[in-house]
């Protein structure tokens, strides 16, 4: 069953990179204080997400800050070493906070798995925006189909 709107969202252990390498994180305390824009894409380095999704929230991160947002999170399906070399490369550090959610666990939690292995992905997120307030969900942005609309920083923005 998928999230919704009024839901709180699970307390699962993810890893962000830092320095000294992996760290683990609970969901429930990275996501569940203050206002949090969480975005989730379905692979790091991959088109649509390294040319569109990630830019646009490291571009208009300070607008959404001054829209009272805490915290900008990505969330993927990949490994904390992908996700933080991914992160450097696209210069999100203090802009957007880059989760490993390496099992899919948080992904399986909230109901918004993907099937991708017919690109040799396995299952993967599908790509998706949640403001969250204090850990519940205020808005899920679930995109209907492959692309990016729904789930763009330009249609978070409008929301907040």
């Amino acid at each position: 069953m998928t999230i919704s709107v009024g839901d709180r969202i699970p307390d699962v252990t993810l890893r962000t990179m830092t320095p000294e390498g992996p760290k683990p994180v609970q969901s429930g305390e990275v996501l569940g204080k203050g206002k949090v824009v969480l975005f989730a894409v379905p692979g790091a380095f991959t088109p649509t997400c390294s040319d569109h999704h990630l830019p646009g929230f490291v571009l208009r991160a300070d607008e959404l800050r001054e829209k009272g947002v805490d915290t900008i999170a990505c969330i993927a399906v990949n490994d904390p070493f992908v996700m933080g070399a991914w992160g450097e490369a696209q210069g999100t550090e203090g802009k957007v906070l880059m989760l490993s959610d390496g099992n899919g666990e948080f992904t399986a939690e909230v109901g918004l798995e993907m099937d991708g292995s017919a690109f040799g992905l396995g299952t993967r997120s599908q790509r998706y925006a949640a403001i969250l307030q204090d850990g519940v969900v205020q808005e899920l942005l679930v995109e209907p189909g492959p692309g990016l609309e729904v789930s763009s920083v330009e249609n978070v923005l409008a929301k907040l």
